[in-house]
């Protein structure tokens, strides 16, 4: 009877204490102290905005009292809404309530807290009570908002806080935002709290004010940013909000003495109370001096070698990138999928302490260490996405890319891989961007370092070529499809991991390499018989997704229902940008594309060079810069079986030609005896575009697009 009494006890008292913290959060946003409790105006140049923010207020606090840190963060915003766009916008709120996370070497529990109310034309408000009204769908909690009317304003905050326990060093993840939205903000004001042990990078750009130091207590540490009229942005496609709007970055780092500092992956301050804006040159220098030396056991690489011979360095090179992309990550695949699923505990199978890279210091000093041995030249490059901003505003370490420039003859750039890297091209995020070059003298000793451009590749590289044949059943009412798809260069990076599941290459690999897959390693053979059933259990059922997911990519793609969809991967395109990533497909459209119109029918033939993009008319004029992810092009052949007794008209519409400096579209349509081929070629020609350049994007866009409006007539003979 104690027992449940004291239980009873403290479940009551937890329930009052995080009662009273709600409470005291709420306070914190809409208690008295609040100077826009009674704000309701907005300017009169914003009257026919959808919705103006009368105020963004975002705080993030950092502490520690021993080995516990508590990461506390909020945003509160107080929206006035003028159309029913806005009010069908702020109808509904998502969030959890915990959230677990065991980033870096902490496992933390958080616990998100929610107000929302809403205040009429007239000053009344209404709390929602979230605790009753808010319901559980896919582990979130959903709220609907109900008789939102225009003029309304809805003021909501969100508080999370993150306490953990960490006695080494630990990053958090990095906040990169614009000031603006896409409504306009009257005011804004962002609140920074730190202590010792908290090293902060932090910096505004193009144009934003600066982070103010306000005051210090001990060992705390309080900053503000404040703004006001920030006018809205739209957000268009093809567009870099931090390279043109202002914007801040930052990151923080938890390290309690020097050694934890060497050890921190993020280009520190000095001290704690100085917040870093910036990071020079010499400072990258000399931060990857002490990252990257050459070391690594080249047993296996050696053992690979023996007896090749090859034409060149660069020939050799990219040959053991490939290797070591095996020999270090896919060759233990199928390890972590049997031990994720619970199958087994695999590891112990590859021998005492097997090597698998999972990072890009492990592969970048191993790879130092051959290139070393091999007297073969090299450099290390540092660069950062081009969203992010050039490289001389790099300020969080998390936003360098690191590579490899092997100095043969034609230089090659080499990765940290995924099972789909090519040793022959960098990512197109970096490409034709400038970047430091750190000169590594000997193949061993980091030197000096300097700014390059990286390369560019061209539409013409990064290309998809897709062909279609397409035949009518009997009847004329199903459409059959057959496609042939290859996909070059970049067009391949979003392609295969989306394709493909570890099944479709590993194979590959085993075969390529002469290695043996998992289940072979088991010596016990009852065990080896158990195993099998069940990682052939679990891959059928990856496949069985894995079809459902092809089916709908590709109803997504052409924006109809489709059945009876197969799809057969017959080349993985992993060795090299030249060497495409190629599958067929067959299926069927039953309830599209053919309608019948007395004796003849009318084929909406244009659809099948998928979804182009639709220039809405509000796009037209166009304010903001392009940026594009890489040039590109695509490619489509169209051979359509006319039914025997028919003919096909309409086809004038099919010929377009519009072309450019930024790009074009071009098809042709004819009939080759029964048969009716359509050729099409939209490509991409730059990485950016300046504004005054969208009208000539939007004519082949608009081509492209009408294209996929026309239509043919079959027509009884």
């Amino acid at each position: 009877m104690k027992t449940r009494i004291l239980i009873a006890f403290v479940s009551l008292w937890a329930s009052f204490t995080f009662a009273q913290k709600k409470e005291e959060i709420r306070d914190l946003f809409w208690g008295a102290n609040d100077p826009y409790k009674s704000v309701i105006e907005i300017p009169e140049k914003w009257k026919n905005e959808s919705a103006v923010v009368i105020y963004k207020n975002e705080n993030y606090d950092f502490h520690k009292f021993g080995v516990n840190v508590t990461y506390t963060s909020s945003t509160r915003k107080r929206v006035k809404l003028l159309d029913q766009a806005a009010i069908k916008e702020f109808s509904e709120f998502s969030f959890k309530d915990r959230f677990y996370s065991t980033k870096g070497f902490a496992v933390k529990k958080g616990t998100n807290f929610v107000g929302i109310k809403v205040v009429k034309p007239d000053g009344s408000e209404k709390i929602i009570n979230v605790d009753e009204e808010a319901v559980t769908a896919d582990d979130r909690k959903k709220i609907a908002i109900s008789g939102l009317e225009t003029g309304d304003i809805i003021d909501y905050y969100f508080y999370s806080v993150e306490p953990f326990k960490t006695s080494l060093e630990y990053g958090f993840e990095p906040v990169e935002n614009t000031l603006g939205d896409e409504y306009p903000i009257m005011n804004l004001k962002l609140k920074f709290n730190t202590e010792n042990d908290f090293f902060v990078n932090f910096n505004t750009y193009n144009g934003a004010p600066e982070l103010k130091q306000l005051t210090t207590k001990g060992s705390d540490r309080q900053y503000e940013l404040t703004a006001e009229n920030i006018e809205k942005n739209d957000f268009p496609r093809w567009y870099y909000p931090l390279v043109e709007l202002p914007c801040y970055k930052f990151q923080v780092y938890f390290a309690r003495s020097g050694a934890f500092e060497e050890r921190a992956n993020a280009f520190l301050p000095e001290k704690e109370s100085i917040i870093k804006k910036t990071v020079s040159p010499d400072e990258v220098l000399t931060y990857y001096q002490n990252k990257f030396r050459p070391f690594g056991d080249l047993g296996e690489i050696e053992r690979f070698l023996k007896g090749k011979t090859f034409k060149n360095n660069e020939e050799k090179v990219k040959e053991v990138y490939y290797y070591t992309r095996h020999q270090y990550y896919t060759r233990y695949v199928e390890a972590f999928v049997a031990n994720e699923a619970k199958i087994m505990e695999p590891f112990a199978l590859y021998g005492y302490y097997p090597t698998f890279f999972s990072t890009e210091y492990q592969f970048i000093n191993h790879f130092m260490a051959f290139l070393k041995d091999n007297k073969i030249d090299y450099d290390i490059i540092v660069a950062t996405p081009r969203v992010n901003g050039p490289i001389k505003d790099l300020l969080i370490e998390n936003n360098a890319l690191v590579l490899l420039k092997i100095n043969t003859e034609n230089p090659v750039y080499l990765q940290f891989f995924t099972p789909f890297k090519n040793a022959d091209q960098i990512p197109f995020t970096i490409e034709n961007s400038d970047a430091y070059v750190i000169e590594v003298t000997k193949q061993k000793k980091i030197t000096k370092i300097e700014t390059l451009k990286l390369p560019s590749s061209t539409y013409e590289e990064n290309q998809t070529a897709q062909k279609i044949n397409v035949s009518l059943n009997p009847d004329l009412t199903e459409v059959k499809l057959q496609r042939e798809s290859s996909f070059f260069g970049h067009n391949k990076d979003g392609e295969q991991p989306d394709k493909m599941y570890f099944f479709d290459y590993v194979d590959e690999d085993y075969t390529k390499y002469g290695t043996s897959p998992l289940l072979s390693l088991v010596k016990n053979k009852k065990k080896q018989e158990q195993y099998t059933k069940e990682f052939d259990a679990l891959k059928n059922k990856l496949k069985d997704k894995q079809k459902e997911e092809f089916k709908k990519s590709a109803e997504s793609e052409f924006g109809f229902t489709i059945d009876d969809h197969s799809l057969n991967i017959t080349n993985t395109g992993r060795f090299g940008k030249s060497d495409p990533f190629t599958f067929t497909e067959n299926f069927t459209v039953k309830n599209h594309l053919l309608k019948k119109a007395g004796a003849n029918y009318v084929f909406e033939i244009g659809k099948l060079i998928s979804q182009q993009a639709e220039i809405e008319e509000k796009e037209n004029k166009r304010t903001d810069n392009i940026y594009m992810p890489y040039p590109r092009s695509y490619k489509e052949e169209i051979i359509f079986d006319i039914p025997e007794g028919y003919t096909v008209t309409g086809l004038d519409k099919l010929n377009k030609n519009i072309k450019n400096t930024t790009g074009g579209f071009e098809s042709s349509a004819k009939t080759e005896g029964n048969k009716l081929v359509i050729k099409t070629f939209k490509y991409y020609t730059n990485y950016y575009e300046p504004n005054a350049n969208w009208k000539d994007m939007v004519s082949f866009l608009d081509a492209a697009y009408q294209f996929t409006q026309e239509k043919i007539l079959i027509k009884k003979s």
